[in-house]
């Protein structure tokens, strides 16, 4: 297991970990960097029809073990047991959080990440339902812009991403950007 300190430390350089296919984890920091501005968060059309249609609710951190595990279930990954266990410590510290999509009081989606601060550094997504990691999403986009946020990490710019907002920036600006993030006197967790 990789401890808490030194994983919470690399947050706050602009360094996350990353399992490999030959079972050691690295250390990545990439540049460019991908962030997600919350003011620009774009809903794809229909998103709010399938959140209706699905009657998926959206909950906070009740079932983070299974999100991340449901995160690793996939052919190609980077989560091995060691990140499970990393930010399954994290979590239980306060410092990782899950955000899921519910349906018919089953998840059927959802994303996990760390909050330091004003910032968050979301990690992965899954779904078994259409739409349901995008509608976790965009719940972490209204969590963090209520709670005043300033900066969503997402390290690396995907199409999946980018259909939202996401932009690449340059490590020297996203290492500015979360310097000023992390100091925020913001929480995540529990009520407003």
């Amino acid at each position: 297991m990789i401890e808490p300190d030194l994983l919470l430390q690399a947050y706050r350089l602009g360094v996350f970990p990353m399992a490999m296919e030959d079972g050691e984890t690295r250390w990545f920091s990439p540049d460019p960097r991908t962030i997600l501005p919350l003011d620009d968060f774009h809903v794809p059309h229909g998103l709010k029809r399938e959140r209706r249609a699905q009657a998926i609710e959206t909950r906070i951190n009740s079932c983070f073990a299974e999100v991340i595990r449901a995160c690793a279930a996939r052919e190609d990954t980077w989560i091995n047991d060691e990140i499970i266990a990393s930010y399954t410590r994290l979590h239980e510290l306060g410092h990782a959080h899950s955000v899921e999509a519910w349906s018919a009081n089953e998840l059927v989606g959802g994303l996990y990440g760390v909050a330091i601060g004003g910032a968050f550094f979301g990690e992965s997504m899954f779904h078994r339902v259409t739409g349901a990691s995008k509608i976790a999403l965009w719940a972490l986009i209204e969590r963090m812009r209520a709670r005043k946020f300033a900066l969503l990490d997402t390290q690396w710019l995907t199409p999946h991403l980018k259909q939202f907002g996401a932009k690449e920036i340059s490590r020297q600006l996203y290492l500015h950007l979360l310097n000023a993030a992390i100091d925020l006197p913001r929480t995540f967790a529990g009520d407003l």
